[in-house]
């Protein structure tokens, strides 16, 4: 006889699981996408980095960052004590959030990438992941060993200020805000790569591949149906269809509203694509289908604006963007859920304006003093910056002892 119990805890860790791997692959569209914008010189580096952060991420956050953000340190505990305290669903939620937890680094590397060292970067990783980001995940989604959940709970304090909690359903903040934010300071410490800015005008680098950015768009934007609609963390809920829904109303604005505004640049439109899913995560649970279209089409015009206001009016080198996609677009869709997940607007409405303004607000505020303190931190002590002969001659051949296409270069 089956016990209903097992059976929906099961289904709940399968359920999971299964949106775990679906975020894992996104790791692979963050590699190419990465790989697709940076010079050739660097495109080994950059497969390098996006997996050599997720595998410190994995430690880390198994024995620090997990437990920051959730209250349950895995580390501390035989594997007898797991099963008799029936935590078995919490190591397939360890899994599942980890994903999230390396999406945040990820996002970092885009910005910092052909420039960096690489071990500056490792060291970032492992506290971005292990201590930061976890951080600010336990104050909006669990109750970290500190504050509890003030921002995300029914009984925190802007529930109690504006009558409605914080709401991110799957991370457009949390996530994506978040880790946009943080790359912001660590860009602007690195300062540009060389030759990109000659006598105050911008100097065009070509990209390595437009067809690896396009699959790199691909993998996320498959993956990010386990990103939104996992968030839900079982199976027992009837809102699964509206989320995927919304993701995909999100998604087409976003494409849509980047493609007509850069006029059909391939670029663009792949990014307006992300632009759309990152704004939508936060609300996804909420808004009418339509809404999020609307969500979606102004983060892809969003985009496109700040893109083009980063590189040609601040000057700051951001190679794959990420200020504008996650920093910006993350923020809109924190914003955003106060207006569109209104029921005044269609959708389910219990969102006030003013929690999900000043949660987003104080996401920034965070995000900008902990990266401008680590990343100084990196510079002051191992260094951050790779050295002027290591940039011109490409951090494959400088860091990697090889490039992407050996036999070309043998031939050379």
């Amino acid at each position: 006889m089956i016990d209903l119990e097992v059976f929906k805890t099961s289904s709940s860790m399968f359920f999971l699981i299964w949106g775990g791997v679906l975020v894992f692959s996104m790791h692979a569209g963050f590699a190419f996408l990465e790989a697709g914008m940076v010079r050739r010189k660097s495109v080994v580096n950059a497969f390098n980095k996006i997996l050599t952060e997720w595998l410190l991420a994995a430690v880390g956050y198994f024995v620090l960052g997990y437990g920051i953000a959730h209250g349950i340190f895995f580390a501390l505990m035989s594997v007898g004590a797991i099963e008799k305290a029936n935590l078995q669903y919490n190591l397939a939620h360890y899994f599942f959030m980890l994903t999230f937890a390396t999406a945040s680094i990820a996002i970092i590397s885009g910005g910092v990438a052909e420039r960096i060292k690489f071990k500056a970067h490792a060291l970032a990783a492992v506290f971005v992941t292990s201590l930061i980001y976890p951080f600010f995940e336990g104050l909006v989604w669990d109750s970290n060993a500190i504050f509890g959940n003030p921002l995300g709970s029914e009984s925190g304090f802007l529930a109690r200020v504006f009558g409605s909690p914080f709401h991110d359903f799957a991370g457009s903040v949390v996530v994506h805000a978040i880790g946009g934010w943080l790359a912001l300071p660590a860009i602007y410490i690195l300062g540009p790569r060389l030759g990109r800015f000659v006598d105050g005008k911008v100097v065009e680098f070509p990209i390595h591949s437009v067809p690896y950015v396009a699959l790199g768009s691909w993998f996320l934007a498959i993956g990010w149906y386990g990103f939104n609609v996992a968030s839900a963390g079982s199976l027992d809920t009837l809102s699964l269809g509206l989320v995927a829904a919304n993701t995909t109303l999100a998604m087409a604005g976003g494409g849509l509203a980047a493609s007509i505004l850069s006029r059909n640049d391939p670029g663009f439109l792949h990014n307006g694509v992300l632009a759309g899913l990152v704004a939508v995560c936060a609300g996804s649970d909420l808004y009418h289908p339509l809404g999020a279209f609307v969500v979606g089409a102004v983060a892809g015009a969003l985009f496109v604006w700040g893109f083009k206001f980063e590189i040609d009016t601040l000057k700051i080198d951001d190679v794959l963007g990420v200020w504008p996609l996650h920093g910006l677009c993350g923020a809109w869709g924190g914003i955003a859920v106060g207006i569109f997940g209104s029921s005044a607007l269609g959708g389910a409405g219990g969102v006030s304006f003013l929690s999900q303004f000043l949660g987003t607000l104080i996401a920034v505020i965070y995000a900008v003093i902990a990266s401008t303190l680590l990343y100084l931190a990196i510079d002051k002590t191992v260094g951050l910056r790779a050295s002027r002969e290591e940039e011109l001659r490409g951090l494959d051949l400088s860091y990697h002892r090889t490039d992407a296409y050996p036999e070309e270069a043998m031939m050379r």
